[in-house]
């Protein structure tokens, strides 16, 4: 009894490659192949390139609301001091610091002692947020300490105070010139508390990329600022910064359990979480969009295997007198539109990859082409996200054309498969 050949036997493979290569004039459809091939490589490439962007996107977005921010900061609830008098600042917080310090997975516990002034130079006027803060705690943090741009040095900062690049602009002031900040919570007196007044100099100007930041953010140094604003030995909050931040939500049970009771947790993605949502959303949207482009494409296999099956219904008959089982004449039209499927693929993700690694000479080309004056367009606050190839990414998109392109050419290599052989032979 002679033995079957096991699926997908290497005499299928070989019938398929020679219809998937054959030419028209041989009764083939190169042409169509071509065409099906192509037109998978761009979708997947424009897919794979769009969802790289939108990934480096985010990535900029979320470092941009980082920026010189707290990942999670550490408040207290109201409670009544000595004095009788109602108070928000955290006890004890030096001891409080190095407890949520110990929490694994947190790189930075910094105290901040945080207050709103009127800063005034030149006759100029800007509301600002002064944080009071250590100075190895400031030269921690990698937007104010190492910007792209920056002037001055932080070493001086125990001399003076850091400003915003907007602040600077705002009130017409540079490195080593003096600026009033006016307080109306100053001096306490028998008559109630009267503004506090006092000059610093400029000893640092920063550049954090982000708006807010620079139009409003104005650092001075810790025991400073606990004079200032009437916070001696106290301090208002903590700031945390964490190993993780896109998984910030992770840390917060365990901050809240060192910091003790009383203690107040609020993270980046409590502030800014619609905004991420939006850009998830926004996300799903474009990869729907351009997975319906995938779906057009490998449609062509579909009609590129009909006309196949069309021109080779001879060979299909005489196949079939042979001996080869409608298993292993779906088998061969299945090969041949799956392979179509797969190179295009792997063309498309191989192109993908390539423009996600070379975003920057393709933004170089576009300025060249629109002379929309990239530079110019930075300097105003704009961002050219990189590109950002991640693989979740990679692999539904690889997974959404690969099924797709075996999907589409199921009905084809069935109808190949049914094909009666006489009828085949009938006009050959």
């Amino acid at each position: 009894m002679a033995k079957t050949p096991p699926p997908f036997a290497p005499f299928e493979w070989m019938i398929a490659w020679r219809y998937l290569r054959a030419k028209r004039a041989d009764g083939g459809v190169s042409v169509m192949t071509w065409i099906s091939l192509v037109g998978i490589t761009l979708a997947v490439f424009a897919l794979v390139a769009t969802l790289a962007v939108r990934a480096g996107f985010r990535t900029e977005f979320v470092n941009t609301i980082l920026g010189a921010n707290a990942h999670v900061t550490v408040y207290y609830t109201e409670w009544v001091d000595e004095n009788g008098q109602a108070t928000r600042v955290l006890p004890d917080h030096d001891e409080m610091a190095a407890r949520v310090a110990e929490v694994p997975g947190i790189t930075r516990v910094a105290p901040l002692v945080k207050g709103q002034v009127m800063a005034t130079a030149n006759n100029r006027n800007a509301g600002v947020e002064v944080f009071g803060i250590a100075e190895i705690d400031l030269k921690a943090i990698p937007s104010v300490a190492d910007p792209e741009k920056r002037r001055g040095d932080l070493d001086e900062f125990a001399n003076g105070i850091a400003i915003g690049s907007g602040v600077a602009m705002t009130l017409g002031v540079g490195l080593g010139d003096q600026v009033k900040l006016i307080s109306p919570n100053g001096v306490k007196t028998a008559f109630g508390v009267s503004p506090r007044v006092k000059s610093y100099e400029v000893t640092y100007i920063f550049s954090a990329g982000r708006y807010d930041i620079d139009r409003t953010r104005v650092y001075m140094p810790f025991e400073e600022a606990q004079l200032y604003f009437n916070r001696e030995g106290a301090a208002d909050e903590l700031e945390v910064t964490v190993a993780n931040p896109e998984n910030v939500e992770s840390y917060t049970q365990a901050i809240g359990m060192a910091a003790g009771p009383g203690a107040l947790i609020w993270s980046w993605q409590d502030a800014s979480g619609a905004a991420l949502q939006a850009i998830a959303m926004q996300d799903d949207a474009l990869f729907i969009l351009l997975a319906i482009l995938i779906l057009i494409a490998t449609m062509n296999i579909t009609s590129g295997l009909i006309m196949l099956v069309k021109n080779k219904g001879g060979d299909i008959g005489i196949l079939r007198t042979m001996g080869l089982t409608e298993g292993s004449i779906l088998r061969i039209f299945l090969i041949v539109g799956a392979s179509i499927g797969v190179i295009g693929t792997v063309l498309g993700v191989l192109l993908g990859i390539l423009f996600a690694m070379n975003i920057e000479s393709i933004y170089g080309i576009v300025d060249v082409i629109t002379g929309s004056n990239r530079a110019s367009l930075e300097n105003q606050g704009f961002f050219f996200p990189p590109a950002e190839v991640r693989l979740p990414d990679l692999a539904r998109t690889v997974l959404l054309s690969l099924i797709l392109s075996f999907v589409v050419t199921i009905f084809p290599a069935r109808r190949a498969a049914r094909l009666n052989p006489v009828e085949a032979l009938r006009y050959e």
